[in-house]
């Protein structure tokens, strides 16, 4: 696949990395210019460009910056990837650690919802729970006993049958978390979030979530 990833941190970077290996074309891209991105494109092979270059005919976009920085994108950005190319986002909400205080979001707006309203696009939420070196590093062939699972919300079938494909290309398990609207469930502070889970325990970490943001995860 042609894909597109807008931030190039520890989990953009490791996708990279993990994507091109794969051997899929991978366009990156952070907030300054490409040339910043000279190692990383002649470490993996990937084409850094402008931000605003990343989505182009692009099969699939990955959005993985600070939730701060996600009003600063351009308008538009994702408009020039393929009709219904799912974009994943793997954001979080840091108010206490980095972002600082969004309303919506503390007035009860799920993350990605929020994300995806920004983005003029729907979204897809997955990646955003996993320690960037198990995403490196811990990827198994499916069927491997404890294969680690990630959690996928999204509200369209066909693109997260597409957004699964890959989540186990990578080396996980996907695991249906419902729709955009239930994506709290995987957010920062619930059961789930930063376990390396299988299918089976994940499923019920989800279950067991609750809406009420935690202490730790409140402006």
């Amino acid at each position: 696949m042609k894909i597109g990833i807008i931030g190039a941190g520890f989990i953009g970077g490791t996708l990279t990395r993990r994507l091109t290996q794969l051997g899929h074309e991978v366009r990156v891209a952070n907030s300054r210019d490409p040339q910043t991105l000279a190692d990383l494109a002649t470490e993996t092979g990937a084409q850094a460009v402008w931000a605003k270059e990343a989505a182009e005919d692009a099969d699939l976009v990955i959005v993985s910056i600070p939730q701060k920085n996600t009003p600063d994108l351009a308008k538009g950005i994702l408009s020039a990837r393929k009709p219904g190319a799912p974009v994943i986002e793997t954001n979080n909400y840091y108010p206490q650690q980095r972002d600082g205080k969004i309303a919506a979001i503390e007035d009860g707006t799920p993350e990605s919802a929020w994300v995806s309203e920004l983005l003029d696009a729907p979204v897809y939420k997955v990646f955003n729970g996993i320690y960037w070196k198990h995403l490196l590093e811990k990827g198994t062939e499916a069927g491997t006993e404890g294969r680690i699972a990630l959690p996928i919300a999204g509200d369209d079938e066909d693109g997260k049958k597409i957004v699964s494909a890959l989540v186990d290309e990578l080396g996980f398990d996907p695991v249906d978390a419902g729709t955009i609207a239930e994506s709290w469930r995987q957010q920062p502070g619930t059961p789930s979030y930063g376990k390396d889970f299988t299918a089976a325990k994940l499923r019920e970490a989800l279950a067991e979530a609750t809406g009420e943001r935690t202490a730790e995860w409140k402006a």
